[in-house]
């Protein structure tokens, strides 16, 4: 118990600090991000190390504040229908498409690169199944 409160403390002192930045950050839908995902509850997706950071998909751009993302991983589940698999730059990844989540642009924190189109959109297709 005393781990889960020093790791929540640690996030909550990083969050402070991305939510009082006024730094913009220019994005778009297709890109992958590294984000600040921070510690999470439960078995959503959290971010790593001490930054609490995952590269994600944005999946949706609403406006220059806020999006809607996807986290990735490396750790492919072939057999999953919930996690769409994909490669770049001769690794595999997978996107989990049932952790989208709402996010302010300020957890953005800098671009990996851009996803394959084709990929892209059938990605938005399984979205649109989970519904």
């Amino acid at each position: 118990m005393e781990e889960v409160l020093k790791r929540f403390v640690s996030w909550i002192k990083i969050k402070v600090k991305i939510h009082v930045s006024d730094r913009l950050v220019y994005f778009r839908e297709g890109e992958i991000w590294w984000v600040n995902l921070g510690a999470n509850v439960g078995h959503e997706e959290e971010g790593k190390n001490d930054n609490f950071e995952r590269p994600v998909l944005v999946l949706k751009k609403f406006n220059k504040h806020l999006l809607w993302a996807v986290p990735t991983t490396t750790k492919t589940k072939e057999e999953n229908p919930y996690y769409y698999q994909y490669e770049l730059g001769g690794i595999e990844y997978a996107v989990i498409l049932p952790q989208l989540r709402a996010l302010s642009s300020k957890r953005l924190i800098r671009k990996v690169g851009i996803f394959p189109l084709v990929d892209f959109e059938k990605i938005r297709e399984e979205m649109q199944k989970l519904i």
